[in-house]
């Protein structure tokens, strides 16, 4: 008997099967599909990403560095001329200017909220500016409304190739000997008092495997939620990305806050192309609406793919032998739908508390997760209902808190931190 089966090999159910297995744990992961496979969520993150991988991971990953957001009341207009703007020596646009380059935020959407972004000091790279010792060229923007720009002149945040993260992580937990199976379908999930069972359909048919305890890291959908009778998370939104082939060196992303409850984004990815998204509640046409926002900026995209996004713990992500951890468990920022950093997060918690011989050790990861997340998903969500305000009232806050910030854009609760409270008091 194994001590732990992972259900999804994701972020977080790579993240967990690398850490158990190091513990020493007997460690047997399923993934339904190819590791990566299909691409269901951004690559915009925080660089905080990169305390999770492997050695070398960001050479491999990396294409392209964001210092900023530019955030828009109005969709994109591309019957004017696209500009450019010029950021002369170290300084950054004053507020509502055109800040720099096309870019966007996004989804399982990872843009920074108003007045979010992350402090880099350990990153030691300058902002762009600086790097050039003169002027820099933050890409083209289309005319229009310029939006209003929230930037550090450190990095904020990393566009990475995202199936290659999930390949780092996986081939990570792999070396530190968990038995990670690709191809491999959970068909059921049975708990018993003293074990687990999993009917999985792999290459070679269908397998009955048993483990001491399951962690179920499938996704909004999860089986294991499922089947174990686990609540669900408190909303799914739908969520869009499409890629258009343009070659885009900008480092502003571009959030427009003209979806119902959420918002759509543009993000430049280097010489990958550009990432353009949006997520909405579900009873929207998600997809006419995606395309109205494309052709806004005048693009076509190919690549596209959905998928959905949890926002909202349940009340309880474990049950007597199982636990829920990542998308499953809705451990996502609720302003962004991003959830990486969060399921990676919650993925340590569960490797350090649970002890598959002893299911009491579940509750331990529940306090455990929550005393460190709880409190920035809450304040996530008050963050996610400015962009539901009146447009007056958005404007106004939008002009009053743009220009440079001091906040990591996975935790809001820096927002009352001393170093956003010197960015405001600088200005």
């Amino acid at each position: 008997m194994h001590d732990f089966a992972v259900v999804g090999c994701g972020p977080a159910g790579s993240r967990f099967a690398r850490r158990a297995a190091q513990r020493g744990f007997d460690v047997l992961a399923f993934e339904q599909g190819a590791v990566g496979e299909p691409l269901a969520c951004s690559g915009h993150v925080s660089t905080d990403v990169w305390e999770y991988t492997p050695e070398g991971a960001r050479e491999r990953l990396l294409q392209n560095v964001v210092y900023g957001a530019r955030f828009h009341l109005a969709g994109p207009d591309a019957g004017a001329a696209a500009v450019a703007s010029p950021v002369e020596g170290a300084d950054a646009p004053a507020p509502g200017e055109s800040a720099a380059g096309p870019s966007a935020s996004g989804g399982g959407a990872e843009a920074p909220a108003p007045g979010e972004a992350t402090p880099e000091a350990g990153e030691g790279s300058p902002g762009p500016a600086a790097s050039n010792g003169g002027t820099a060229t933050r890409g083209a923007v289309a005319a229009g409304e310029p939006g209003y720009p929230f930037y550090k002149d450190a990095q904020v945040s990393n566009v990475i190739d995202r199936v290659g993260l999930d390949r780092e992580l996986a081939d990570a937990a792999r070396a530190a000997g968990a038995n990670l199976c690709e191809e491999h379908t959970v068909l059921d999930v049975d708990e018993h008092e003293d074990r687990v069972e999993l009917d999985v359909r792999g290459p070679d048919g269908t397998e009955t495997h048993e483990a001491r305890m399951v962690a179920g890291c499938d996704g909004p959908t999860s089986r294991v939620r499922r089947d174990l009778g686990l609540p669900e998370p408190g909303e799914l939104l739908h969520g869009v990305l499409g890629f258009s082939a343009e070659d885009d060196p900008g480092d502003f992303v571009d959030v427009h806050l003209t979806v119902p409850r959420f918002f759509a984004w543009r993000i430049p990815r280097g010489g990958a192309g550009v990432e353009y998204g949006l997520a909405m509640p579900p009873g929207g046409d998600v997809s006419e609406r995606f395309e109205e926002f494309t052709a806004g900026y005048g693009v076509e995209t190919d690549h596209r793919c959905s998928g959905l996004i949890p926002v909202g713990p349940p009340e309880t992500v474990t049950a007597d032998r199982a636990f829920l951890v990542g998308d499953a468990a809705a451990q996502t920022k609720p302003f962004t739908g991003g959830g990486i950093l969060y399921g990676m997060t919650a993925a340590d918690h569960a490797a350090r508390e649970i002890d598959p011989a002893d299911p009491g050790t579940l509750a331990d990861y529940e306090r455990a997760w929550r005393a460190d997340l709880e409190r920035e998903i809450a304040l996530g969500h008050w963050v996610r209902r400015a962009y539901s305000l009146p447009e007056p009232i958005q404007r106004a806050g939008l002009s009053a808190l743009s220009g440079e910030i001091g906040v990591h854009m996975d935790r809001p609760t820096t927002l009352f931190s001393v170093a956003q409270l010197k960015s405001l008091l600088s200005r």
